[in-house]
């Protein structure tokens, strides 16, 4: 292609056979970026046809890393990160380390000498951050505290990584009886450590400070694309920063971007300005990447790649969550940790490409690594649904559960308000910000109820405060018996998730067909979903919330407060147009709003 329009072409080929691998995937039932991958592979120099610029791809699908990283960053900030610091920590530095033992143990069992092997381990112990946060965003779980912890596992292995790519050279050089040495090696690690160590300061320092100030002074301008311009300057400027000043990587750097502006009221409106772009960017990262792969090893070396697709699902997936269980945490939330980590991705990419330019790894073994990674992200809608079914068989046998997770069962300590069978009480799922709300109504009234809650710290917390609490998740009948639904009079759902409350309804349904069921919806087709199942009472929060601010609006237009009363009840009783009754007005006026 002419050099003046490589980048045009590159963008348009990109675009048009990822949209359409990409839709074919769907359509299969397979997850989007399966056809981008392959995508990748019909544009790379491996298959005949056009073949696009690999270089100009990756630098685009660097920024996609970047702009992704930045909007993880944005939901996740150092307090968070500080919460999940007892499981993510240590579980990561030790999955990494058996991930690691497993893949160079493989190598070299193939021949290969100590310099190749450490490179394919190193490929293949850390898992891709942009594939975990898409199966995290797609099932809901990015802002649970598993997504936490699945978030702060993957930062922990972004900063293995940034040591791994400064240290390599000097590794393999002392390995390969080169110049390097210890006292090389250690000056190294230290020197690295300290650039990591002087970036996060100086982030912590001035720039928690200076960039929510620069946002905030844009936004006053009322110019929503010099907001929009701003977000990313900040966030591809901090990143290109960081890795030229401090050696750390882009991901990194526009990841703590991201988390200096969370402290900002400003995050909301800079992740949803930077959103689209975040996702066009994210799937030429995946072009980019099949690019790389070479069909032929899959047909030439088909076991190698099964052994090496088994070496990743077992180093990063199976030894992940048997660490989660080993820490105390819910199986369920740990069978779905080490599924989403059962893949490698864009850091392998890296780690790969570096040892090639250091002479040590052939392209044989990157292809090998770029075939495991197609495989494993291939599987791992199926390693969510082995998961799942090996969560539903446990828990139909709580005292198993109980031992695995190396936990009493919960039950009900001394400062609850009633005896330790309950009954005509309420049952509170979710204690976040409107569970918490309900809780304090019924405390006030003395009205005893039981809250369930998938968060330790939480129900550690409300204890204290003499709230009868169970921990888990309530989807589970194990965890559910333990707040006795059979004696309870009342059910408030107060967790956002559909999925979550459709199934617990049936759970405490099964045991009390009777009980008294409030549910909360964020859409009209939710809420008509729940009032067909019979719920007593569907709240979607807007509305509830457009209700009280009519009811305002009247009684400050003069309107007394017993007729406010009645058009509120009225609007409540039915007497509004629908959703759907509102889409077909505009509709048959061209899409204009309905006249008054």
């Amino acid at each position: 292609m002419h050099p003046e329009t490589a980048l045009l072409v590159t963008l348009a080929g990109a675009f048009g056979v990822a949209f359409v691998f990409g839709f074919v995937a769907t359509k299969l039932r397979m997850p989007p970026l399966v056809g981008y991958l392959l995508a990748g592979t019909a544009l790379g120099p491996h298959s005949p046809g056009f073949v696009a610029d690999v270089s100009l791809a990756g630098q685009l699908a660097e920024i996609g890393v970047i702009l992704l990283m930045f909007g993880v960053g944005l939901h996740f900030s150092p307090g968070d990160l500080l919460k999940v610091r007892r499981i993510a920590l240590p579980g990561a530095v030790l999955q990494m380390v058996t991930s690691f033992a497993i893949a160079f143990t493989l190598a070299r069992s193939w021949g290969w000498a100590v310099g190749p092997a450490v490179v394919f381990a190193l490929a293949l112990c850390v898992s891709s951050t942009v594939v975990v946060l898409r199966v995290l965003e797609d099932r809901g779980l990015l802002d649970s505290i598993d997504g936490r912890i699945a978030v702060g596992w993957l930062v922990v292995e972004d900063l293995a990584v940034v040591v791994a790519l400064v240290l390599l050279p000097t590794v393999l050089a002392a390995v390969g009886g080169g110049a390097g040495d210890g006292v090389t090696l250690a000056k190294t690690v230290t020197i690295t450590i300290l650039k990591v160590a002087a970036f996060i300061l100086l982030m912590a320092a001035v720039g928690r400070r200076a960039v929510p100030w620069l946002l905030t002074h844009v936004a006053r301008t009322g110019s929503r694309e010099l907001f929009t311009l701003a977000v990313l300057a900040v966030s591809l400027g901090v990143a290109v920063g960081a890795a030229a000043l401090f050696g750390v990587s882009f991901a990194l750097g526009a990841f703590v971007a991201g988390m200096v502006i969370s402290e900002s009221d400003l995050s909301y409106r800079a992740g949803a300005d930077a959103l689209p772009m975040q996702d066009a960017f994210a799937v030429i990262f995946f072009v980019s990447a099949g690019m790389l792969i070479d069909p032929q090893v899959l047909l030439q070396q088909p076991l190698r790649v099964l052994a090496t697709s088994a070496a990743i699902v077992v180093g990063n997936g199976v030894s992940s969550a048997v660490l989660m269980v080993l820490l105390r945490h819910p199986l369920g939330a740990s069978l779905r940790l080490g599924a989403s980590l059962a893949q490698i991705g864009e850091f392998s990419f890296i780690l790969a490409a570096l040892g090639v330019s250091l002479g040590v790894l052939t392209e044989e073994g990157r292809s090998l690594i770029l075939a495991g990674a197609l495989c494993t992200i291939v599987l791992n809608p199926l390693a969510f649904l082995v998961v799942d079914r090996i969560d539903g068989l446990i828990a139909r046998f709580p005292r198993l559960l109980d031992r695995l997770e190396r936990q009493k069962a919960p039950r009900l300590i001394t400062t609850d308000l009633w005896m330790a069978t309950p009954a005509n009480h309420a049952i509170l799922i979710g204690y976040g910000r409107v569970g918490r709300t309900i809780g304090e109504a019924l405390q006030r009234v003395g009205f005893p109820f039981i809250a369930i809650d998938q968060d330790r710290r939480v129900v550690e917390a409300i204890r204290t405060l003499g709230v009868t609490a169970v921990y888990g998740d309530a989807t589970r009948p194990g965890i559910l018996e333990h707040a006795r639904p059979e004696f309870a009079r009342l059910l408030v759902i107060a967790s956002p998730d559909p999925y979550h409350a459709r199934h617990i309804i049936e759970l405490a349904r099964a045991r009390n067909p009777d009980i008294d069921i409030i549910v909360r919806t964020h859409a009209d087709t939710e809420q008509e979903f729940f009032e067909q199942l019979g719920v007593s009472k569907a709240l979607m929060g807007e509305r509830e919330l457009a209700f009280g601010m009519a009811y305002h609006s009247l009684r400050s237009a003069g309107v007394d407060d017993d007729q406010a009363d009645d058009v509120i009840q009225h609007l409540r009783g039915g007497g509004r147009m629908h959703t759907r009754e509102f889409t077909q007005v505009m509709l048959d006026h061209g899409g204009a709003p309905a006249p008054r």
